[in-house]
């Protein structure tokens, strides 16, 4: 009994991270460490720190340094900050860390192999390695120079006052207990942007902050290339390309703080009290896991509950490939070399990246087909966007990253062999269940007497329904003409507010003639479809046949009302509408230039400087009207080339009221938008940020669309804004900029003023400070001044 407690003691000791009496200061030149020796281990001053042989398996250590306190930690519940070899753990016996006279730090294991090393030499004769306060490791010569220090070379953990800069990176752990390198790094990339990314068995991804949002959009910026990141002592994290978060108990002192890329992949700032035993998150980078790539492996669906945490699973047709790790995923459990196949929809799910290839404006069976007929295809996501009025087709080569949102505008198909069966093992348990033994079954008795028939009962049923058909019957004719009579009335009523506005209100059979069944297409948007038609007494029209029907008949004609009433020469005008049964549809004036976006992309070189300066003062005249002229403040939420006409005299109009918001003007500011408006690449900034709206945003937008007549460049193809700033160095890169476009685009052109005064416009238009942009009304008043 003795020794086999004995034995138990000197388990629980080499378990131990080692907080003996005999800890040193500090290591000295021509001494070791060793992890036979449970004194082996260095203090930092205060005794935060402890840095020594740390054990990360049966007798396997790793040279570590961790938070000595709460002095209660016993083995893996102590929290490691930083390793030395944690993918080459060494043995526990003859291993040894040595401080040589060269003044090199390296550890050597039972084999007498050099695992690892500082690579430091100096002629110093009194090195010493000693561990701060901090918790940073530093190797110094006699004059105190630091010849080496740990905060160069994190592992997964940042500490406070520890830098992160181009050359230094985080990587995760690789699982709970398990501290060799894992899958995910937070890092600088060549943009000089701080990102989280996923570098797994096969592939590598970026995913925070989002891959599919510009740097600017995320409130990123690449400008400042010395990249360098830190957290300081009260719980602020600041960085160079503007990233900046506070911990939830920011400004407190005597706290313990760590910021850690977990194995998870999720990066978590943690504070403890110097008393307390236990990490409390008080910032993390990503609120959704399952957002986070490659935690359950390829062929799987990523799913998260508060109550359970983040879960995963095999899709349809797939098998887990490790039992005890996802990151490896699912398997197919059905024949890959079958001849027919088949889709299974999984509704509201994403899997982000491996698209083979990218097919826009495509039907679904175009779709389908198109994975059909690729050996690779292992399935395709179909999704509408809204930015472009169509759906388009990602046939996928693999499936990874998948998880379900339930605001996902988006579905996936799961490609399968039709020999398949998906329900066998559903259908074996449903028939266990049914499958009643034969000892228990009997044979219902068939053989009845007819009764005799009672004549009063019968008579008295027949009288009943026959009265309830007659009430029944007069119900529905007192309905009918109550019906008839309150449309009557409000075909009256519509028609007396509508005749005063000036337009009609049309059939759809009346409209769908005028068209020739909707024949030619001739626009596509987020709000609908635009059709070209022409009107029984010669109007060429276009007719825009909404997406949206789910709105009420009352709310779609006060809004055509509203929007009826607003009469400017730069607006679209409009001649009528349908709100026919759950038809909706809305009669404009037909430009015969069709849209800027047309012109800018046309090689016919039709708008010259002096047409593109009448478009933006004409489009600003617009605007200006929409925001500070009419009785209700509208907000256009949506200006870009595609939503500006052209007439016959390359007049521009503005076009497009699907997106707009009435407002009260009382209101400098409102909120009650419920989703981002608008289309990628001419947003606000307020947008992105869950700022206040206001008409500034459209006059962001406008700026977009100028400088894009200007450059010839669309925003969504890579026009970097640089954003006005109250630094020196801020203003001149603008001033730069605007002298650059305007040299660019003249080439020996005698437009010069005006060039200048367009761009002049523009960059203030787009400045990332809403109160620093100028109103429409403004922006006339300078465009009509230089063009006197």
């Amino acid at each position: 009994m003795g020794s086999l407690y004995l034995s138990l003691v000197l388990s629980l000791m080499s378990l131990a991270p080692l907080r003996s009496s005999a800890a040193y200061p500090r290591l000295n030149q021509g001494s070791h460490l060793s992890p036979e020796n449970p004194g082996d281990v260095i203090i930092s001053p205060g005794g935060t720190f402890s840095a020594g042989f740390y054990p990360i398996g049966l007798n396997a250590y790793a040279f570590a340094v961790w938070f000595s306190k709460p002095t209660c930690c016993l083995g893996h519940n102590c929290t490691v900050v930083w390793m030395a070899n944690r993918d080459h753990p060494v043995n526990g016996r003859r291993t040894k860390l040595s401080l040589v006279e060269t003044g090199n730090l390296v550890l050597i294991d039972a084999a007498q192999f050099h695992v690892w090393a500082t690579d430091t030499a100096t002629k110093s004769k009194l090195t010493y390695l000693q561990l701060a306060e901090s918790g940073n490791l530093v190797l110094r010569d006699s004059e105190r120079t630091i010849l080496w220090q740990s905060f160069d070379y994190p592992t997964d953990t940042l500490l406070p006052l520890q830098p992160l800069s181009r050359l230094t990176q985080l990587v995760s752990s690789r699982g709970k207990g398990n501290y060799s390198s894992g899958f995910y790094n937070f890092f600088f990339d060549d943009d000089n942007v701080l990102r989280l990314l996923f570098d797994g068995h096969e592939t590598s991804s970026v995913y925070w902050p989002y891959p599919w949002l510009l740097s600017w959009l995320a409130g990123r910026s690449t400008f400042n290339s010395s990249r360098h990141a830190m957290i300081d002592l009260l719980g602020n994290f600041s960085s160079t390309d503007d990233l900046i978060f506070r911990s939830a108990d920011y400004g407190r002192s005597r706290i313990q703080r760590r910021l850690t890329l977990d194995y998870d992949g999720n990066l978590r700032l943690y504070s403890r009290g110097e008393r307390d035993e236990t990490w409390v998150v008080s910032w993390q980078a990503m609120s959704q896991p399952c957002m986070i790539h490659g935690v359950c492996g390829e062929n799987s669906l990523c799913s998260y509950a508060p109550n359970t945490g983040r879960t995963c699973s095999c899709l349809q047709g797939y098998k887990q490939k490790n039992p005890t790790d996802w990151s490896y995923g699912c398997e197919p459990e059905f024949d890959k070399n079958a001849n027919d196949f088949t889709f299974i929809p999984l509704p509201n799910a994403e899997f982000y990246g491996d698209d083979s290839q990218y097919l826009p404006n495509k039907t679904f069976k175009e779709c389908e087909a198109e994975c059909l007929q690729s050996v690779n295809c292992k399935g395709f996501q179909y999704k509408f966007s809204d930015s472009d009025g169509f759906y388009n087709c990602f046939p996928k080569a693999l499936l990874r990253n998948g998880h379900q949102t339930p605001n996902f505008n988006g579905d996936i198909y799961i490609k399968l062999p039709k020999s398949y069966n998906m329900s066998n093992r559903k259908k074996e348990h449903f028939h266990e269940m049914l499958d009643c033994p034969k000892s228990n079954t009997f044979l219902l008795e068939r053989s009845y007497a007819k009764r005799q028939e009672n004549g009063i009962v019968k008579f008295m049923l027949w009288f009943a329904i026959l009265l309830g058909g007659v009430e029944i019957i007069s119900i529905l004719l007192v309905w009918l003409l109550l019906y008839r009579a309150s449309q009557d009335k409000n075909a009256s009523r519509d028609g007396y507010v509508f005749a005063a506005a000036g337009f009609k209100r049309f059939t759809f059979d009346e409209l769908k003639e005028a068209t020739r069944n909707f024949h030619e297409e001739i626009g596509r948007g987020g709000g609908g479809t635009v059709y070209k038609g022409m009107l029984s007494d010669g109007r060429v029209i276009a007719v825009k046949r909404l997406n949206d029907s789910n709105h009420g008949e009352a709310e779609f004609l006060a809004e055509v009302n509203t929007i009826g009433k607003l009469n400017h020469m730069n607006l679209i005008e409009m001649w009528g509408f349908c709100a026919d049964k759950k038809h909706r549809l809305l009669v404009y004036e037909y430009m015969e230039h069709g849209s800027l976006a047309d012109m800018l992309s046309s090689t016919s070189n039709e708008l010259d400087w002096q047409k593109k300066y009448d478009i933006a003062l004409g489009t600003a005249r617009g605007l200006a009207y929409l925001h500070d002229e009419c009785l209700e403040w509208v907000l256009h939420c949506d200006v870009k080339p595609q939503n500006i006409l052209l007439d016959t005299a390359y007049n521009p109009k503005v076009s497009d009221f699907g997106l707009s918001k009435l407002l009260d003007r009382s209101k400098l500011y409102n909120s009650s938008f419920s989703k981002i408006r608008g289309t990628r690449g001419y947003m606000a900034p307020e947008w992105v940020f869950n700022q206040p709206i206001t008409s500034k945003v459209d006059v962001y937008s406008y700026g977009v669309v100028v400088l894009e007549m200007v450059t010839g460049k669309s925003p969504i193809r890579g026009i970097q804004l640089v954003y006005g700033g109250e630094s020196e160095k801020e203003s001149n890169s603008m001033e730069s900029w605007r002298g650059e476009i305007v040299e660019s685009m003249l080439e020996g052109n005698n437009e010069k003023q005006k060039l200048e005064i367009l761009v002049g416009v523009a960059l203030d238009c787009v400045q990332e400070d809403r109160d620093a942009r100028p109103t429409m009304s403004q922006v006339v008043e300078r465009l009509l001044h230089s063009s006197e």
